[in-house]
């Protein structure tokens, strides 16, 4: 894919534009998010226990709204969310976080919302302003933005407990293009209490960037650490759980190099105490996957190399999933669908 900067023609838009002017099978779960799914009743199974009641207004069913007092919001972010016609009993949330250049507006053509009106489950769109970044560029590489409590991290964790006490869901999940996939593993590094798993597009591995200088080697070529040395890296940032994680990557994206969906998968798989190799590879359409599973045989890791693919979330619109545009590309694998089954959704 050719991308256009002022300052150089290997730098994307997506990614790191701030860099320029500011610097399948549904994974095992304890609960569903079946719209069908019985409703929770005061007589629960053993081990189980009911959620919260929904606290305040209702979110408009079956729209995307703009909330604008959410909470502490020390990142200065934006907040939208969708809300499926039918929620589940008790329902779930999926973060979606866009990339550079991108608005939560435009991040809807990767397809969530339509698969939260037949799932039930709520999204939420953290919005970047061009105050805090002139590209609208997550700020994944800048120290105060990679730690719990603090930053963007603790303004998208509130937008994620917001909607959590007003709907009364019980779960959640953050995925991301490019920028926004850096951010959701910083999300996955910082709050894993909070994430029970994610998956991200085009994106690098949790601390791989401390500094522009470092976001420039992420890039391109990439940066290898050894598996303990990444896996340190996540340890260090929490010590309350470890989140699964799905990848997506093109093999023809020259804007974040694919070996940064290897070094993901080294990173979550050292953190979550598996082996480097995966256990299973297979083709799925244009894709490469690769699973890495636990003792049990649960699927823990999970990679998707896309074969001619560029930087980009892959949508399938003639089978129903999501709108092609920039960075946002039709590869014939609807890799929001799949996301969504590997969340257990």
């Amino acid at each position: 894919m050719r991308h256009v900067l002022d300052t150089t023609r290997l730098l994307g838009p997506l990614l790191f534009g701030a860099l320029v002017s500011a610097c399948g099978s549904a994974a095992p779960s304890s609960t569903t998010s079946d719209p069908d799914a019985a409703p929770w009743s005061p007589e629960l199974p053993p081990g189980m226990t009911a959620p919260p009641a929904p606290v305040g207004e209702p979110l408009p069913s079956g729209a995307t709204t703009a909330v604008d007092d959410f909470g502490e919001n020390p990142g200065n972010l934006t907040m939208r969310v969708h809300a499926p016609p039918s929620p589940a009993s008790p329902p779930s949330i999926v973060v979606a976080l866009h990339g550079c250049t991108q608005t939560s507006a435009a991040y809807e053509a990767a397809g969530w919302n339509a698969l939260a009106d037949e799932r039930g489950f709520f999204v939420v769109y953290p919005e970047q302003s061009t105050k805090n970044n002139a590209n609208r560029c997550f700020r994944w590489f800048e120290a105060a933005h990679t730690t719990r409590g603090a930053g963007e991290p603790a303004s998208i964790a509130a937008m994620v407990e917001h909607v959590k006490a007003r709907t009364g869901a019980t779960r959640a999940f953050v995925t991301g293009l490019s920028a926004g996939g850096a951010m959701t593993a910083v999300m996955l590094a910082t709050y894993p209490d909070l994430f029970e798993a994610g998956a991200v597009m085009s994106g690098i591995p949790y601390k791989c960037a401390s500094s522009m200088v470092d976001a420039f080697s992420c890039m391109s070529p990439g940066r290898t650490k050894t598996a303990d040395a990444w896996g340190d890296l996540v340890r260090a940032a929490s010590t309350t759980g470890r989140a699964r994680l799905q990848v997506w990557h093109g093999d023809a994206d020259y804007t974040v190099r694919a070996m940064n969906a290897s070094e993901l998968a080294k990173q979550w798989a050292n953190v979550n105490g598996l082996p480097d190799a995966p256990t299973k590879t297979e083709t799925v359409g244009r894709a490469t996957r690769r699973i890495y599973t636990d003792s049990s045989g649960a699927k823990i890791v999970e990679t998707f190399t896309v074969s001619g693919m560029g930087h980009g979330t892959p949508v399938d619109p003639k089978g129903g999933c999501g709108k092609a545009g920039a960075y946002v590309l039709d590869t014939g694998l609807c890799s929001s669908s799949y996301a969504a089954d590997f969340f257990g959704l």
